[in-house]
């Protein structure tokens, strides 16, 4: 039985890696668990490598007394791979793998379906409700919430396993063959976490490693800090640059390090929560909904209706990132004023260096750059200032898609897309005054988030 660990690069609460040990003890087959990384994709770089291989680092100290085979595999040149996952599927009875709408991961799986003659199962780990539960794109957030309201119970009854493989029942750990391993050596991953691990591989060494550490360990050492020391002050202090009170789980969550449902399940715990005390009206209104505490009910929007309402347009547009696929008056709007003048115009190499006239945003792009995150808040100003300093709307798009992905670990995102659109009008609905530029599009600057948050110290932090 071969797993395909793609998205959800973790050995817990794992939809995926449930059913491939359910079809292992059914057929009584021995379980590979093949974690490969590639090196040819758009925006390669030491950052992003380093996170995966943190990760991959991770599952081979979790899976090395199982009864399961790890095998990592990190191309050394582009397309190297090619004929890897075929080898491998020649001798497995079935392939299990993770969904994902987004980034190539689509392509690369309708690739794989076509080529292989055995059975190919899709697993989606994503969020608490599943890609498929709606065929409906969903315009806004209060539209998604009232539907997860009407929806949702249903699901908290089926969650991952904790540990799926504490009580398996497997065959003994297999061999693969010497042809396979010859030709597609294991990654030597304490050799790729070295000081020089990375350098001889065609990635963008430009993009240094993140200032934080990547992998499952790494992602539930930031769930525990988070829910001990932050939760109590998020609704006060989570818009504030200033202040450490954001969760800092989206880089973890976007490479599978670590599950929604488990962020979700370690959170309701604290707060002795069942389905039960589900309010009965399904109004759509952000708080009330869940009676758990106020701090709770909003980091809930974040993690369910905010990240899985970009899920949901990735998995049924495949424009998600793409500027046709902003509402309509958005566009129009922005049409309408592409031609205003602007203030000043800045190149994409002056945007990626910080070189505006801006200490505000010139410090939420050096952070970006530098750590590989940007605080919540600011990401927002960050795209609306882009927007004013583009040449066209459509320019502007593709600045901040280029520098959102190549920069952040959280970057290639359905939820990171939806920031970058909601800079544009996604999600959003038409403000007046209609102002230059923006038209009807929602207006921030510099010196509004100045007087409304203590911005100097992060200002003088990212100098």
């Amino acid at each position: 039985m071969l797993y395909w660990m793609t998205m959800a690069r973790r050995t817990q609460w794992n939809f995926a890696l449930d059913r491939a040990v359910e079809l292992a003890e059914q057929l009584q087959k021995p379980l590979v668990v093949f974690e490969a990384l590639r090196c040819g994709y758009r925006w390669a770089s030491d950052r992003l490598h380093r996170s995966i291989i943190e990760g991959m680092a991770d599952n081979a100290r979790q899976l090395e007394s199982s009864d399961v085979l790890y095998y990592p595999y990190v191309e050394p040149q582009p397309d190297a791979d090619k004929g890897l996952l075929a080898a491998l599927a020649e001798r497995a009875c079935a392939v299990v793998t993770d969904d994902f709408p987004a980034f190539f991961l689509p392509r690369m799986l309708a690739a794989a379906a076509r080529q292989l003659t055995m059975p190919l199962e899709v697993i989606d780990s994503n969020g608490i409700l599943p890609l498929r539960a709606t065929d409906e794109v969903f315009p806004t957030a209060f539209a998604f919430r009232r539907f997860l309201q009407k929806n949702l119970p249903p699901h908290f009854e089926v969650s991952p396993s904790a540990d799926p493989l504490k009580r398996a029942k497997l065959p003994a750990k297999p061999k693969l063959p010497a042809t396979i391993l010859k030709r597609w050596p294991m990654a030597d991953l304490a050799m790729l976490l070295g000081e020089h691990g990375l350098a001889r591989l065609p990635i963008d060494h430009g993009v240094l490693p993140a200032t934080f550490a990547g992998g499952s360990n790494a992602a539930n050492v930031t769930l525990k800090h988070f829910l001990s020391k932050q939760l109590a002050r998020y609704v006060e202090d989570r818009n504030d640059p200033e202040q450490d009170a954001t969760s800092g789980l989206s880089p973890y969550l976007h490479f599978g390090h670590i599950s929604a449902h488990e962020v979700f399940h370690r959170l309701m715990d604290r707060e002795h929560w069942s389905p039960e005390k589900l309010a009965e009206k399904t109004a759509g209104r952000r708080t009330g909904w869940w009676n758990v505490s106020e701090n709770a009910e909003a980091f809930l929007d974040q993690l369910i209706t905010w990240r899985e309402l970009g899920y949901n347009l990735c998995a049924h547009r495949d424009d998600y990132d793409q500027y046709e696929s902003l509402p309509d008056w958005a566009k129009l709007t922005l049409e309408q004023h592409a031609r205003d003048p602007r203030p000043v115009l800045y190149s994409l190499a002056e945007l990626e260096q910080a070189k505006t006239h801006d200490p505000l945003w010139n410090a939420a792009q050096t952070q970006l750059v530098r750590e590989g995150r940007m605080h919540n808040y600011l990401r927002m100003l960050w795209g609306k200032k882009i927007l004013e300093w583009s040449a066209s709307p459509r320019e502007a798009l593709t600045s901040m898609i280029e520098m959102n992905n190549k920069y952040a670990v959280d970057g290639r995102n359905p939820n990171s897309y939806s920031g970058i659109f909601w800079c544009l009008g996604r999600y959003d609905r038409a403000w007046g005054p209609e102002r230059p530029i923006f038209g009807k599009i929602r207006y921030m600057s510099s010196e509004n988030t100045a007087r409304k948050l203590a911005v100097k110290g992060y200002v003088e932090r990212y100098r």
